[in-house]
């Protein structure tokens, strides 16, 4: 009693004195720091042998989670030096096992379907914006036919049709916004490529009375949508905050635009009159007979637009940015224009943008270093055991695969921060497998390149590599080959180099505002 009442004594008379919100305080700091020391304590004198090391942090839940937000590749090849390449970290509360490099990404990205699973990861956050029955709110075999219908209404046909559509949208938009207004001016290029692109999607893929929408609406509604891919919704997909409460008022009016569009096609009788992808998806059928319902459809075109626009936006905008902090580059991209296609240049066509080479490299360079999506993850749903280590990965575990590190890797690509579109010259020693020579796999969508083992994979690998890949190679070409042909590009005096990457939301993309200097070419078409 003497040691008890000696101990408990002055603190009871403490509290006594203190105030409520005092106390709660005091109780509160300490059970904090009782739970950091116990983490600490657990991680320095516990491992378990056969899971990956665990990324040593302080705080309990929160983990790595601020640094991994912070720059995610940064924080990768920081832990690639301390732990290898495997390790663990958390990831708000959860343990997120990283396995890095070409053996990650093909354990990964290319896991059997009973093991690995991306609809638990990510159908909280898309399924909301969307909607139900499509992308990851449904089964994979299901999911896998949409994958095809989509792919198969990119046809070659489709593609050379767009590229005149896009053109147009490019040289009509520069033409009226004030941004470049006269001979020469600044602009602030991440703001002008998002509006560019999402212009230029809409009238090829999407179809003109999407389009049509855009100039008044459908922003709007765009902009709600895309506030849903909020990094807090990872958690609270579900909670009643402002940006979720637009986000399903533009769901609900989207998918009513997209189905009054459909039902007066249908109603019209009219003959299809372009190769958008609207017209595709009405005429489709699951494998069991039944059509693509038209809820389906609109949910599919809303998954388009939204899954699309992010990385064309982005993509685009750190092509420009890159071209000013290289105005010899883009004198290079003018002049093969000229040289292959002749003066005065002729309108572009499909057929024109594979006949341009470095046009092409600089699209597949910037993809390299400014890949739209940084981590791609995966819910384990039996152990999985790592070939070579004694590591098994619980099914507690969610995997991530990093293709961008590989990239970024001197093992693949000399001076991997530089951005020099001629590392992807023929003969130039650049260290990437054709993937025609790649084996070849249909998961039920058409033959693909497995790709995993390539240590270039802007579109991801396996069962969920990106079906708008060709299109987006396409637009992107495009929208960069009209670029060139109307402005010249510089970085205002004495910047250097590009402005930092954005990773607060699910895509990557460059930090807002980057401003550059431009002119106009005195010659144009």
């Amino acid at each position: 009693m003497g040691l008890l009442e000696t101990v408990t004594g002055p603190l009871g008379r403490l509290l006594f004195n203190r105030s409520t919100g005092a106390i709660v305080i005091a109780v509160f700091a300490s059970l904090l720091v009782l739970s950091i020391v116990v983490n600490v304590l657990r991680q320095l004198l516990y491992r378990n042998p056969e899971e990956p090391p665990l990324v040593f942090h302080w705080i309990p839940f929160f983990g790595n989670t601020i640094s991994y937000g912070i720059d995610p590749y940064k924080f990768f090849f920081s832990c690639k030096e301390k732990y290898g390449d495997i390790f663990t970290f958390i990831l708000l509360g959860k343990k997120t096992t990283v396995f890095l490099g070409t053996k990650g990404n093909e354990f990964i990205l290319n896991g059997k379907i009973k093991d690995t699973n991306a609809e638990e990861i990510y159908s909280p956050l898309t399924t909301p914006v969307f909607g139900t029955g499509v992308v990851y709110d449904c089964p994979n075999s299901k999911l896998m036919e949409q994958k095809k219908f989509v792919k198969f209404g990119l046809t070659s046909e489709s593609l050379k049709s767009y590229v005149p559509l896009i053109v147009d949208e490019v040289v009509s938009f520069v033409n009226r916004i004030p941004s470049f207004q006269g001979s020469r001016g600044t602009v602030n290029i991440p703001k002008v490529m998002a509006e560019m692109t999402i212009y230029t999607a809409s009238r090829s893929l999407q179809g003109k009375e999407v389009r049509s929408k855009f100039d008044s609406s459908f922003a709007d509604l765009y902009h709600y949508l895309d506030m849903g891919f909020s990094p807090i919704n990872f958690m609270l997909p579900w909670a009643p905050l402002p940006h979720n409460r637009k986000r399903d008022y533009a769901q609900r009016k989207m998918t009513e635009t997209y189905m009054e569009i459909i039902k007066t096609r249908r109603e019209s009788g009219t003959e299809k009159d372009s190769d958008d992808m609207i017209w595709n998806l009405m005429s489709c059928v699951y494998k069991d007979g039944t059509p693509v319902p038209d809820i389906e459809v609109a949910h599919m075109m809303i998954a388009l637009l939204m899954a699309g626009q992010h990385s064309s936006s982005s993509t685009s905008a750190w092509i420009m940015l890159r071209l000013a902090t290289r105005p010899d580059i883009l004198e290079e991209l003018y002049q093969e224009q000229i040289e292959i296609l002749g003066s005065p240049l002729p309108p572009l066509s499909y057929e024109a943008l594979q006949r341009l080479p470095l046009n092409s490299q600089v699209v597949k360079e910037t993809l390299r270093m400014h890949a739209p999506i940084h981590s791609m993850m995966r819910k384990v749903k039996s152990p999985m055991p790592v070939e070579g280590t004694p590591y098994v990965i619980p099914t507690t575990h969610v995997l991530l695969s990093a293709p961008g590190v590989t990239s970024r890797t001197e093992d693949y690509f000399p001076n991997p921060s530089e951005w020099e579109p001629h590392r992807w010259d023929a003969g130039s020693g650049a260290a990437v497998k054709p993937e025609e020579e790649e084996e070849k796999i249909d998961y039920g969508y058409g033959l693909v390149s497995k790709g995993a083992s390539s240590p270039y994979l802007p579109f991801g690998a396996g069962r969920h590599r990106c079906i708008g890949e060709a299109f987006a190679y396409v637009q992107l070409g495009t929208i960069t080959a009209t670029m060139v042909r109307l402005f010249k590009l510089k970085n205002l005096d004495g910047i250097k180099g590009v402005v930092g990457t954005d990773y607060s939301s699910l895509f990557s993309r460059p930090l807002n505002p980057a401003v550059v200097q431009w002119e106009r070419r005195e010659k144009t078409t």
